[in-house]
C-alpha cells in the first residue's frame, strides 16, 4: 500500500516525534543539546513555526507546533538535518544520518486536547535532557516557546497558569491518552474530538484509520 502523504493543516498545533537511528544518542554532552537548540531555534523563525512545547530526549525528539503554511513542518525537520545532523557527524566522526526514517506528525484539537498533548511532551516519566516544563512551570522564560491561548485560559495571572501547570504535570494523563496520542502521530491522523478529526479528513486524507472489515453495503443496490 502506498504511503498516505503527511496531514498537515495550516494553523492547527500538530505533534511532531523523530525518533534516533537504532537507539543511539541524538546529543553526546551540553555542547551538542545547545547546538540542537539553537538550530531549532533558527528553524523556527524561518519557517514562521509556532513552538507549544518541546522533549529533546536522548533518543527522541518531540514537537508541539503550529505551522502557518503546510510545508513548514517538513522544512523545519529539513532543517535541523541539514544544520545540526551535519554539525554532529563533523565533531564526532561520524557520517550518514541520526534518525529512524522520516518524522511523525499528527494534527491536535487546539483546547484541552493540545493541553494533554502538551502535558504528556513535557512529563518526566521518561528521561529528558531538555523540556519546556521549566517554561510553563514559570522557573524560566524560554524564548523558543509561544504559549496558546489554551494554556493562557488556565488563569487569569502567571501565579494561577503555573500552578494549574503544576497540577496537571503532576497528575499525567492517562496511559490510554498517552497510547492514542503516539498511535495518532506514528499514522499521521488527528488527534481530538470525534468533530475535529472528521473535519481534519475533509482536507484530501484520511484524518482517523478506518474500521475494520467491509463496508456496509448498501440497501438499495440490488
Amino acid at each position: 500500500m502506498a504511503r498516505l502523504p503527511r496531514l498537515v493543516l495550516a494553523g492547527q498545533p500538530h505533534l511532531l516525534i523523530q525518533r534516533a537511528l537504532d537507539q543511539q544518542a541524538i546529543f553526546m554532552d551540553e555542547q551538542d543539546l545547545a547546538r540542537l537548540i539553537e538550530v531549532l531555534r533558527m528553524g523556527l523563525a524561518d519557517e514562521r513555526v509556532q513552538l507549544h512545547a518541546y522533549a529533546l530526549r536522548t533518543h527522541e525528539i518531540q514537537l508541539l507546533a503550529t505551522p502557518a503554511a503546510p510545508q513548514a513542518l517538513a522544512r523545519l525537520m529539513q532543517t535541523i538535518g541539514r544544520r545540526y545532523v551535519v554539525a554532529f557527524n563533523h565533531r564526532h566522526g561520524r557520517s550518514g544520518t541520526l534518525w529512524n526514517g522520516r518524522f511523525s506528525a499528527a494534527a491536535v484539537e487546539p483546547g484541552e486536547p493540545l493541553l494533554t498533548a502538551m502535558s504528556w511532551v513535557e512529563q518526566s516519566g521518561n528521561t529528558a535532557e531538555a523540556t519546556s516544563a521549566a517554561h510553563h512551570l514559570g522557573h524560566r522564560r524560554d524564548p523558543l516557546i509561544t504559549d496558546p491561548p489554551a494554556y493562557w485560559s488556565l488563569g487569569n495571572t502567571p501565579f494561577a497558569r503555573e500552578a494549574a501547570w503544576r497540577d496537571r504535570l503532576t497528575g499525567g494523563i492517562a496511559e490510554a491518552q498517552a497510547a492514542r496520542l503516539r498511535r495518532a502521530a506514528r499514522g499521521g491522523w488527528a488527534f481530538g474530538s470525534p468533530g475535529f478529526v472528521s473535519a481534519a479528513g475533509a482536507h484530501g486524507r484520511p484524518a482517523a484509520p478506518r474500521t475494520p472489515g467491509r463496508p456496509p453495503r448498501n440497501q438499495h443496490l440490488v
